[in-house]
């Protein structure tokens, strides 16, 4: 089940549970939309893998117990800014090459 952490893991702006701006890598790497595809060109600093919109958990229990309130979001922050020059190398190093050939 996802963590849905609390904060972009670069720039430690809030990212809510409900946020449409969060975006995660298949490791859960959470960033929001303006460093993962602006700053950090869709590409994880931490894996090197894509970027995908994060999913909204639902706030009301529709259907058997999944919801928001039975399995909360983390609520502590995951902090940890990019080292940008040792990214720019990785970005380089991927080509260009899309997350789906990486």
């Amino acid at each position: 089940m996802l963590e849905l952490r609390p904060c972009c893991e670069h720039c430690a702006v809030a990212l809510a549970p409900d946020s449409l701006e969060a975006r995660i890598c298949s490791f859960e790497c959470t960033f929001c939309a303006a460093c993962a595809e602006g700053l950090l060109s869709n590409v994880c600093p931490n894996c090197g893998g894509g970027f995908v919109p994060r999913p909204v958990r639902p706030a009301r229990d529709w259907k058997g117990g999944n919801s928001l309130a039975a399995h909360p979001a983390r609520t502590e922050p995951k902090h940890r800014p990019v080292d940008l020059a040792a990214h720019a190398r990785l970005v380089a190093a991927l080509g260009g090459l899309p997350p789906e050939q990486r």
